[in-house]
């Protein structure tokens, strides 16, 4: 795994100057794109082991997101309190950074940089010998994002895996992202498009042709409970994914079940006919992703409440419960599956 969080020197090698290898490059789309992790090795996000590139900025705002650090399209700095040595044994932030008012201390430990103050220079981050400041996003270009990508090829090969874009959400970079599928397919790779589908239809339409399997989510059916936890009414998505539909290519659909939310008989009933009646069944695979408590920490780092605290569950019933509809969906005729997987 590659995590955008490390230390600079520890990322230099990584985030050269690398060469194209290749005759693909185009000088009038975006070059970079910006990511804030990739993991090596996953097999959670499309066939096989796959490289996963993560790129920042959503236009949702789901409250059990597991990634907050995602939400924002630029380069986030963020604070793990624990690790601050104090302004007074330390204060090598405070040395560095030309905006001293964005640096908030608390008993004389880092607690938080006001991103209003910040001027965005990452001095402190650079500066910060306990790596207390954790800089969220890479600006990478697609050069790089291959040569990355290119070690794990003989891997790819023997387990019918590839690269999967994920965010955040990647339709906010779809013109590099574009670029960066054409070179895949140009040497034989697999890819894979994860989405809210909360995006322009022409935007998904510019990718289709190099992208070999989507994943998208169902979170609610109703418009306005789908507004209230996510912050986005799901017209949109709907609309999206009954085009889709229509065009032929694969599609993972997944719902994250969450307690209290969409879980209801209701909710479940109608997110079948959806799926049979709009998208006349033409789903790869329904995923039911049990809801957990994740990201809590990066949330502290980010100055941020976490939405989900409050909420218990009793994990055995729960799972229960999740099997049962993932009976019911089943019965519907829709292949469902509780994970990640697409076998029993």
């Amino acid at each position: 795994m590659v995590q955008f969080t490390q230390r600079k020197e520890k990322n230099k090698n990584l985030m050269g100057n690398l060469t194209c290898k290749m005759g693909w490059r185009n000088e009038n789309v975006v070059q970079e794109g910006i990511i804030f992790n990739i993991q090596r090795f996953t097999i959670h996000d499309g066939p096989g082991v796959r490289t996963e590139l993560f790129f920042k900025g959503c236009p949702l705002r789901c409250k059990w997101c597991g990634n907050p650090e995602s939400f924002q399209k630029q380069i986030q700095l963020g604070v793990y309190r624990k690790k601050c040595i104090s302004k007074n044994k330390c204060g090598a932030c405070l040395e560095v950074c030309p905006q001293q008012d964005a640096l908030q201390f608390y008993r004389g430990k880092l607690v938080a940089i006001d991103p209003t103050k910040c001027i965005g220079c990452h001095a402190c981050y650079d500066a910060c010998p306990a790596e207390a400041i954790k800089k969220w996003g890479e600006s990478m270009t697609v050069e790089e994002c291959m040569e990355i990508i290119r070690k794990d090829k003989g891997y790819y090969t023997r387990s019918g895996g590839g690269v999967t874009v994920s965010g955040g959400e990647a339709l906010l970079h779809v013109d590099f992202i574009l670029e960066l599928f054409k070179a895949c397919k140009a040497e034989s790779i697999h890819t894979c498009f994860e989405s809210t589908f909360h995006g322009k239809w022409e935007d998904l339409e510019k990718v289709l042709p190099y992208t070999d399997l989507f994943i998208s989510d169902l979170k609610h059916m109703n418009p306005d409970i789908h507004k209230q936890y996510t912050g986005v009414s799901n017209e949109l998505i709907l609309e999206n994914l009954t085009k889709f539909s229509k065009t032929g290519k694969e599609i993972i659909l997944r719902i994250p079940v969450i307690p209290y939310v969409n879980e209801d008989e209701e909710n479940i009933e109608a997110t079948a006919n959806f799926i049979c009646n709009e998208m006349e069944g033409r789903v790869r695979t329904l995923q039911l992703l049990s809801f957990m408590r994740l990201g809590e920490e990066k949330y502290q780092s980010l100055n941020m409440e976490y939405q989900m605290e409050k909420v218990k569950i009793n994990r055995i019933s729960f799972q229960k419960k999740i099997t049962g509809i993932a009976n019911y969906f089943n019965n519907r005729g829709i292949h469902c599956l509780v994970g990640t997987k697409e076998k029993q």
